[in-house]
């Protein structure tokens, strides 16, 4: 390939797909940086011609084992890939919410190699649409393989919105008939659990814009308002409403939340209630 046309093709990259030309920027920089990367670096982004094929092949080779081949994941993914494209928008979203919102992260490839809440959120893209797919075990076996490997366990039936970030991840368990909309942010150690054996919806139901601290467990079949905030730590059993924070065990409303708490990731709690 001759310079010119190599330049014309970064050109038309960066002006199709900015985020993508970013992350190959990161790329070869990487490689010029850290010789003993660079194979790694050009195996999972420089090989490849879009995003979504990069983030794929990442997964694949972190969940494959002797059960299910890189190759056959990749495959799936492909199949997902081409009968929903919202998933390929959802991953750019997702990767653009945690270089927003993560003040770890100082390039956008980052997330792509080394985070697993990123990596299990698109997992669970996967799972989910094979879910929606009626390919049950296939979907089942992702979860099992995400719990195993990136220590997240969410129930693929559960539908997800896009612009989700799962700081740090570890140990954030989400059951079957919860929903989480979009520009989420949960920290680790969460659960959207039920209450008990009871059948039926019994998840909580967290809406737009929320932020979830660190250790809070938020059990039943309840809606987390849009744009509201969860405390560390926190045991909630009740509704919340939109645009509050709540705090304790059991949680009860101490205030206002501040606007876009997701985004912000501001984890400090101010009392409205004297008493508080």
């Amino acid at each position: 390939m001759s310079v010119k046309t190599s330049h014309s093709r970064a050109e038309s990259v960066t002006s199709v797909d900015p985020v993508w030309a970013a992350v190959r920027g990161d790329a070869e920089a990487i490689v010029r940086a850290e010789p003993a990367m660079a194979s790694f670096v050009h195996e999972t982004v420089l090989a490849h011609d879009r995003l979504e094929d990069a983030i794929v092949h990442r997964l694949a080779a972190r969940l494959a084992n002797h059960v299910v081949s890189a190759e056959g994941i990749r495959c799936a993914f492909e199949d997902a890939l081409a009968e929903d494209r919202g998933i390929a928008e959802a991953m750019r979203v997702d990767l653009a919410a945690v270089y927003d919102r993560d003040p770890a992260v100082s390039r956008h490839i980052e997330p792509i190699l080394y985070f697993k809440g990123f990596h299990a959120i698109e997992t669970h893209r996967l799972a989910h649409w094979m879910w929606s797919q009626s390919r049950i075990d296939f979907a089942l076996y992702l979860q099992s393989r995400s719990s195993e490997i990136f220590q997240t366990d969410i129930n693929p039936a559960v539908p997800m919105g896009k612009g989700i970030f799962l700081d740090h991840a570890t140990g954030l368990v989400i059951g079957q008939t919860a929903v989480i909309e979009d520009d989420v942010s949960i920290l680790q150690d969460v659960t959207l659990g039920g209450t008990g054996k009871e059948g039926g919806d019994r998840h909580p139901k967290v809406r737009r814009g929320v932020l979830i601290g660190a250790g809070a467990k938020i059990l039943g079949n309840i809606e987390i308002g849009e744009g509201s905030k969860v405390a560390a730590g926190s045991v909630v059993l009740q509704a919340v409403p939109p645009h509050s924070t709540v705090a304790g065990v059991p949680a009860r409303i101490i205030g206002a939340a501040a606007r876009e708490p997701a985004r912000s990731m501001d984890h400090y709690i101010q009392c409205d209630d004297p008493s508080g």
